[in-house]
């Protein structure tokens, strides 16, 4: 299960480049100005219809409440910020982050996570539309479930013209009992439309990655055995069923415990990308799998990380799929460290990119975005009283 996090002060950030040997250029990370407030975090990124880069955040007011914003950068320039929940009991919390996507109609459909209060682990999923980016529509519960149990790690992708589908985990039973992966269709209007179960054992505190695929959705989330293993499993929606689902890799990881750390997956047509952290291996690694036939098989795992890794990975694959870039926290002397790489769908590893350093906390849950010619990564604060911070990763 997902606990709250110690809120501790932010660490002032550093941008640097360091090149691998073999490379003539190594890349950098481009400090980039944006509109959050000086209270801000759990930043994540999407896109508008014509490629636009979209940046999600939670800020914090001077009367203590909380708003959930975006805004739009066109070219060179950020447009006007846009609030679409305000006064509302987000889940703080860098694993759960909210989201803003756009479907193919142009409606932008948002979810989050609420707590009911600060001393409880209940979490509730809402979702709200929007046909104009100014009004919102009143957040729905995307659950059929009310009790006080938790209502997660929810991630979402646009699956029809006029729908989307959210994908989130249910503990009906509290942390002692099994939780399930879920999937709630929510239509462009806002409103549930329908629920289904896909795994009724996975790891409770764990996030999950929806992506939409030439051939359907492809979801990537860890899986949870009796024995306390807990691979990441890949579970695909094709010609209208869902298939088995299969662990990515073996990787063997027998853990007790709650990792809130899981996989970022990206896809363009038949490609697919996926990175994940595991603790099987000493020192702990993000490692990154390729397919190229939707999600039906994936190449060995290419290691991304370079030393011991902390995970919270994020992928942004490229345009053709021919490779992806994934960012992660790695250990860096006393402090933690935002890297970033270009991995080849071939195995060909880029040079690393430092983006930031301080600690864990202080650095969140860092989110990358590919589109057009550029990569993006936003992270900050999960206390809430730092900024978030963004970069545009540059060769």
């Amino acid at each position: 299960m997902v606990f709250n996090v110690v809120m501790r002060s932010y660490t002032l950030f550093v941008l640097l480049a360091a090149a691998l040997p073999g490379f003539a250029q190594a890349p950098r990370a481009e400090s980039i100005p944006n509109p959050a407030g000086a209270l801000s975090l759990q930043a994540n990124w999407s896109t508008t219809q014509d490629g636009s880069p979209l940046l999600s955040w939670v800020e914090k007011a001077k009367d203590g409440t909380y708003s959930l914003k975006y805004a739009i950068r066109h070219g060179a320039a950020w447009q006007e910020t846009h609030t679409i929940a305000a006064g509302r009991r987000f889940f703080r919390h860098p694993a759960e982050l909210p989201e803003v996507i756009t479907l193919p109609d142009g409606t932008l459909m948002a979810h989050w996570i609420e707590m009911p209060n600060e001393a409880s682990e209940a979490e509730f999923a809402y979702v709200s539309a929007s046909h104009d980016g100014t009004k919102w529509t009143t957040p729905v519960m995307a659950h059929k479930d009310k009790s006080m149990v938790q209502h997660g790690l929810a991630s979402m992708v646009a699956s029809g013209d006029h729908e989307a589908s959210l994908l989130w985990l249910e503990a009906l039973k509290g942390e002692d009992g099994p939780t399930s992966l879920k999937r709630t269709v929510i239509s462009a209007d806002g409103a549930y439309v329908k629920e289904e179960s896909l795994d009724s054992d996975v790891c409770g505190c764990c996030p999950t990655s929806v992506v939409k695929t030439s051939k359907g959705l492809l979801v990537a989330y860890r899986d949870h055995t009796t024995d306390d293993i807990r691979d990441i499993a890949i579970i695909r929606f094709e010609g209208g069923k869902w298939s088995p689902s299969k662990i990515l890799n073996p990787d063997k990881w027998k853990i007790d415990a709650c990792p809130v750390n899981a996989a970022s997956a990206g896809a363009k047509g038949d490609k697919v990308a996926v990175s994940w952290y595991t603790g099987a291996q000493d020192p702990p690694r993000v490692q990154v799998a390729f397919s190229s036939d939707a999600g039906a098989t994936f190449t060995k795992p290419v290691l991304a990380s370079t030393g011991h890794s902390y995970g919270f990975t994020s992928l942004a694959i490229d345009d053709d799929g021919a490779g992806a870039t994934v960012s992660w926290l790695e250990k860096g002397g006393d402090a933690a460290r935002i890297l970033a790489r270009h991995v080849a769908a071939a195995g060909t590893l880029g040079p690393v990119v430092q983006v930031a350093q301080g600690s864990k906390t202080s650095l969140g849950y860092p989110r990358l975005l590919h589109t057009g010619a550029d990569t993006w990564i936003a992270w900050g604060s999960a206390a809430g009283d730092g900024k978030i911070q963004t970069a545009r990763l540059t060769k």
